[in-house]
């Protein structure tokens, strides 16, 4: 994010108060602290890390314009919260730091005028503070326009060693959260949303007894104790199911919370998100209907490829599964029935004419071309043969 446009010398009279707690850490003392999003406008700054002739300067990242229409997209919704602090180094010459009642400061920001006598340069308003973490989070709402308080983490004089220090342990050091965890969370929203549903949807088919997904989805995205079977992550399945219902699954989530109604796709729009209408018409149970249906026909097309949990097989594994996903996904508006049966799923895979063995990991490496070529082959065989 860049400065604040506005000039600081217009603005040196300009004094943000902050209410801090002091926090003592091995690092040195610190405050926590509560400011307004337009306020952190003003006195933010960013150093991108860039190479300088020999050197390398600055600590922070490219700011991602994806990331930061994203977050403004997300600080929209009704349900917006940012709980974690942004991490701003403030220039000690823009401080002023009191005692209240013992325990919280007062800490007032404001530009410096500079001292000649000192040798300490002036400081205009839009360079208080510099971002360590949390330009994306201040970009994103300043975009949006969206006025709300964020949590601050005020580092009052910190050097550059210790800045970068900071950064790198906020941004190496956390774990982020398995994808396949945050789309389970989703069963204790109340709301409807097609994250709910699609979750909904794998959780049906992995409890189906004797179904062909049944105990094979690593519903937290790790291994589940008992079971060995589990070949595939809730995480890979939701992602791949969700563009069948939605083209922003966020935005269709935030309707539902304003209690406002869908509208239906056309039929050009059937052809990008083939359930979109069986979404919308809550037929939940018929989407996983489908989907027991396609695979069942998958696990009687190629029995050993889709029940064997063999090294070196690859269909019943992420990328497998993955191409078999896109490949229902642009078939099943051909098939002209709602919920086609088994058969018509295994009429169509019966036109493929290689036996298990083929979808081997050599045939189709791992990552995203090997998927691209599984999914290539099975429509070109299915074309061919209609």
């Amino acid at each position: 994010m860049p400065p604040s446009s506005r000039s600081g010398w217009q603005n040196k009279r300009m004094a943000i108060k902050v209410l801090c707690i002091p926090v003592d850490q091995p690092i040195g003392e610190f405050y926590i602290g509560k400011m307004r999003a337009s306020d952190l406008k003003e006195i933010c700054f960013v150093e991108v890390r860039e190479k300088f002739g020999d050197d390398y300067l600055g600590i922070q990242r490219e700011l991602s314009q994806k990331r930061v229409d994203e977050i403004a997209n997300y600080s929209t919704s009704l349900d917006a919260t940012f709980p974690t602090s942004i991490v701003l180094a403030i220039d000690e010459n823009c401080v002023d730091v009191e005692e209240t009642d013992g325990v919280v400061k007062g800490i007032t920001l404001r530009a410096f005028e500079g001292d000649e006598d000192l040798d300490l340069k002036p400081v205009e308003t839009g360079r208080i503070a510099k971002v360590i973490d949390g330009q994306h989070r201040i970009a994103g709402l300043v975009a949006s326009g969206v006025e709300m308080d964020l949590s601050v983490a005020l580092f009052i004089g910190s050097d550059l060693s210790d800045q970068a220090n900071i950064f790198s342990t906020v941004n190496l050091a956390q774990t982020k959260v398995n994808k396949s965890l945050a789309y389970d969370l989703f069963e204790l929203a109340q709301v409807r949303s097609p994250q709910k549903t699609c979750h909904n949807v794998v959780v049906a088919l992995d409890r189906e007894k004797d179904g062909p997904l049944s105990q094979r989805i690593k519903r937290l995205g790790t291994a589940t104790p008992g079971r060995m079977k589990e070949t595939i992550t809730q995480a890979t399945l939701v992602n791949s199911l969700l563009p069948f219902l939605t083209a922003d699954a966020e935005r269709d989530r935030r309707q539902y919370r304003r209690g406002a109604q869908l509208k239906r796709a056309s039929d050009p729009e059937l052809q990008r998100m083939p359930f979109r209408n069986l979404f919308i018409d809550n037929r939940d149970f018929d989407i996983a209907t489908i989907l027991h249906n396609y695979f069942l026909a998958v696990a009687k097309r190629w029995p050993d490829a889709w029940e064997k949990v063999t090294p070196g097989l690859v269909l019943n594994r992420t990328n497998g599964v993955r191409a078999l996903m896109q490949v229902l996904k642009t078939v099943y508006c051909g098939l002209h029935t709602d919920i086609p049966e088994p058969e018509l799923f295994l009429e169509m895979f019966q036109k493929v004419p290689n036996g298990d063995e083929f979808f081997n990991k050599e045939e189709f490496l791992p990552g995203t071309s090997g998927e691209a070529k599984m999914k290539k082959y099975f429509l070109k065989c299915i074309a061919a043969n209609s």
